[in-house]
């Protein structure tokens, strides 16, 4: 199947000279959203995970699929300010600024074998920040599984040494 007919390209968005890759068409098809649901487990199939860790928010969206077909726990990496109990925090570079993302301090431990899903891989920053914190917690990071890669980018940069899967790749 090809995904890339469910991504759409909307030019000028958020902001002028950004061409936004829309995952709405692809989120309101079940097919579609299974064959992504499908290739991500796929890629890695016996590796043991015991949690997935989504970073907000549309992370939970392909997060939450993959915990159930697994029957593990999904684990919410929040923006700042968003979880109630103790939490650990890490901050990261924007494109102007920082941004900082949260865990629970309890969420993940020793022996948990953790998978990081997020909708999207752009420079990297979030999700090098999901990998710290899980690591921080304690827990192992099995890998990093995207919908979709903006290779060009060069997320993957920011990433070194860990497994990262992209099911869409975009140059």
């Amino acid at each position: 199947m090809d995904l890339k007919q469910y991504v759409r390209d909307i030019p000028d968005f958020p902001k002028s000279g950004i061409l936004f890759r829309d995952i709405t068409p692809l989120l309101a098809d079940p097919r579609a959203f299974r064959e992504v649901e499908d290739r991500m487990l796929a890629a890695f199939e016996g590796e043991r995970i015991t949690r997935i860790a989504g970073i907000e928010s549309r992370g939970f969206l392909f997060g939450m699929p993959l915990a159930r077909r697994l029957e593990v726990g999904l684990v919410p990496v929040r923006k700042a300010g968003k979880l109630p109990g103790a939490r650990i925090s890490e901050t990261y570079a924007l494109e102007y600024g920082e941004g900082v993302l949260e865990l629970h301090e309890d969420a993940v431990g020793t022996g948990d074998r953790v998978l990081i899903v997020d909708d999207l891989l752009a420079t990297g920053g979030t999700a090098a920040a999901a990998a710290r914190l899980v690591e921080r917690a304690g827990a192992e990071v099995v890998g990093l599984v995207f919908a979709i890669e903006l290779a060009s980018l060069k997320g993957r940069e920011r990433l070194p040494g860990r497994r990262v899967v992209s099911v869409i790749e975009y140059a």
